[in-house]
């Protein structure tokens, strides 16, 4: 089925059960640590016990993901469950504090959580666990547990490595994302507790949480520049057979953790499935790119199977079911997806084949030619049509899709087919197989594959970075030799994408990318033998039963709560070059406006800026910066924290500088700078 229109949510009011919302309940630690949570239940679970499902991230219940929580987890409670939002040690309304993302004390305090949540009166004992990104982090990372009432777990836009697959390091290259994460993560952290909740005592427990609070993306993320310790815990593949629970995994192509989803559906042993649909860093119930699907009807299906025993057919179906893209005209805002939903009943699937393409100094072909060799070095600023590594979906509030690469594959090494005689589908992740060799130690590669439509617009289907230091392991780099030919192998992002006849397949090989990532130390030349490098296609031939793929109901959801729009939010991307000088300049805006919460009596401002410069020809020029600010307003009460992390790079080391300030009213009561230099290790 062809889908070319976005279909927004249908706001859902009455369902079949009566739903009682507590705004705040504390969850206890075996420590004396107190965590703060919101519930949704039916209004006689307390007579007529439920099932439960647990959200539990950091990003403030209260008042961070308040439009996100009411339309899900009221739905899920209209529904027979008592759903549970749940707020991290040490952020929101939350006790303690903070010192990383997915620590084993987070890990220790949800296996906790969930024996509380099974031992309440309204709950049968049995328990899902559910969350995006960070909650499906650690939905995984907590199954791998093996909590006794832990049956389900939904995992949305997460992954099962996080060294290599996830916003610190791709190919173990340093993406330039780690630090918008990490200065975003930085800030959200320090922010303060709802005295309506934490009572007198929350400008105290705010002061100790600035106190103790450290920017990890200088003092612990940059330290582990290699897969280590570090990285493997919480990295479920490290033995996937910890998790014995039923795992539904869910992303999208535009977001930058699609990978993780076939490579679980391969490895887990558990009952599973996956869903990948062309949506960013969202829910799919309404996600951009559209279409947006009846996620929330199919995630009931779901949790009825697996916590009430409902043999509805839902383990029946297929495992994997994935959005097919076709072509359509690149939009760095891009609201809608052309394409179908197609099947496979397992996978690895038997029905992926492969198709060989050889990089010949004429072209791509499948038949191979006479070696030659070809020497390249990109220009710094290749790039900037790259969009970035971890797009949100937001639609026209934040320009961050990739736009036409005609650009950058004008800076970059190509390899073009001739026109396609015939339409070629693809599903798996492609894999570029290259020999060469470079004139430094240090250096990288990065590959994007694109289909080149008949204008001459080039659209990115899927990419993949290498650290050529890191070309056998990432945990036991090695330089290169210089000059010294070499094999290795990139493997492209996962992809599910139809090339129509009279296209042209592109590989693009470039030696930078930024600012996707950080630049190798020093510029770079590669030499590459043509006619022994290869593209591999994972080709998915059409079938009959293609076309009687069900599609999903309807999106709908339980209404947001109420907001008021004081000033709308912002969003922009700007590239910006300097002819005489060489130097551009990337400035993005991500302002969330100011908006009134009536029911909380709450006034909300958030925002950040980022600047990411570099001048051609020098690789230690590239700079980022980093500046976040947020605000709560309740008659007197006016609280402010503002962060700002400023990175830049010699041959030797980054050098990362923080700053964090926090106001009471017009009165700065808080106020730091670190200062870090952190020795590049194979970067």
């Amino acid at each position: 089925m062809m889908v070319t229109q976005a279909t927004q949510p249908r706001m859902v009011t009455e369902f079949p059960c009566a739903v009682k919302e507590i705004e705040h309940v504390w969850v206890p630690m075996s420590d004396g640590t107190r965590l703060s949570a919101r519930i949704w239940i039916p209004q006689d679970a307390e007579t007529k016990p439920v099932p439960a499902i647990l959200e539990y991230i950091p990003y403030r219940k209260r008042d961070g993901t308040r439009a996100w929580d009411d339309p899900r987890h009221r739905w899920w409670a209209g529904h027979g469950y008592a759903a549970i939002r749940l707020d991290i040690r040490g952020t929101g309304e939350s006790e303690g504090t903070i010192t990383d993302e997915y620590t084993p004390q987070e890990q220790q305090d949800a296996v906790e959580a969930i024996a509380w949540i099974a031992a309440q009166p309204w709950c049968t004992g049995k328990v899902g666990m559910t969350g995006i990104s960070w909650g499906g982090f650690n939905s995984l990372q907590v199954a791998a547990h093996r909590p006794p009432a832990l049956k389900a777990i939904i995992t949305h836009c997460s992954t099962d490595d996080r060294y290599a697959d996830d916003i610190h390091f791709m190919g173990g290259t340093m993406l330039v994302d780690n630090f918008f994460w990490g200065s975003g993560f930085f800030e959200f952290m320090a922010r303060q507790g709802d005295p309506e909740i934490q009572g007198e005592r929350w400008k105290e427990q705010w002061l100790a949480r600035l106190e103790s609070w450290e920017p990890v993306a200088a003092t612990i993320w940059q330290e582990h520049q290699r897969r280590d310790a570090y990285w493997k815990q919480g990295s479920v593949c490290e033995n996937y057979a910890d998790i014995t629970c039923a795992v539904y995994a869910v992303g999208g192509w535009a977001d930058g953790y699609s990978n993780a989803i076939p490579r679980m559906l391969a490895n887990l042993q558990c009952p599973r499935k996956g869903l990948v649909g062309p949506w960013g860093h969202k829910y799919p119930q309404d996600a951009i790119p559209g279409p947006s699907i009846g996620w929330m009807q199919e995630s009931l299906r779901w949790w009825d199977h697996w916590l009430k025993d409902d043999n509805n057919g839902v383990m029946n179906e297929p495992m994997y079911r994935v959005w097919l893209d076709e072509p359509q005209a690149p939009d760095a805002c891009l609201a809608m997806s052309r394409g179908r939903w197609v099947t496979e009943p397992a996978w690895p699937s038997g029905n992926i084949g492969e198709q060989v393409f050889h990089l010949n100094s004429d072209g791509l072909a499948q038949k191979k030619r006479r070696s030659t060799m070809l020497e390249h070095s990109t220009p710094l600023t290749m790039g900037a049509a790259g969009g970035v590594w971890c797009p949100y979906g937001l639609g026209g509030s934040s320009p961050d899709l990739a736009t036409d690469q005609r650009e950058d594959d004008a800076r970059s090494l190509c390899f073009d087919t001739a026109p396609l005689e015939e339409r070629l589908e693809v599903l798996g992740a492609p894999v570029v197989r290259l020999r060469l060799a470079i004139d430094k130690e240090q250096g990288m590669v990065a590959v994007r594959l694109n289909d080149v439509a008949p204008d001459g617009s080039s659209l990115r289907v899927s990419y993949g970075l290498l650290n050529l230091s890191h070309r056998k392991s990432h945990e036991k780099p090695r330089g290169m030799k210089t000059g010294a030919m070499v094999d290795v192998e990139v493997q492209l992002n996962d992809l599910a994408h139809a090339f129509p006849a009279g296209h042209r397949i592109r590989v693009a090989v470039s030696t930078s990318y930024w600012p996707m990532a950080w630049p190798s130390p020093e510029s770079v030349t590669m030499t590459l033998a043509t006619g022994r490098s290869t593209l591999c296609l994972p080709v998915r031939p059409p079938r009959g039963e293609d076309k009687d793929v069900p599609d999903f109901a309807p999106p709908e959801m339980a209404p947001l709560p109420e907001m008021i729009e004081v000033v709308p939010g912002t969003g922009t991307r700007h590239v910006e070059r300097n002819m005489a000088s060489g130097e551009q300049v990337v400035r993005v805006v991500e302002d969330g406006g100011v908006y009134r919460m009536p029911g909380l009596g709450l006034t909300l401002a958030d925002g950040a800026r980022v600047e990411l410069s570099i001048t051609e020809g020098d690789p230690t020029s590239a700079r980022g910066t980093w500046t976040w600010h947020s605000r709560r307003t309740r008659g007197d009460w006016d609280v402010t924290t503002t962060s700002q992390m400023t990175v830049t790079v010699s041959r030797e080391a980054f050098h990362i500088a923080t700053d964090l300030e926090a106001f009471e009213g017009d009165k700065r009561i808080f106020a730091r700078r670190w200062n870090h230099d952190v020795k590049r290790d194979h970067l």
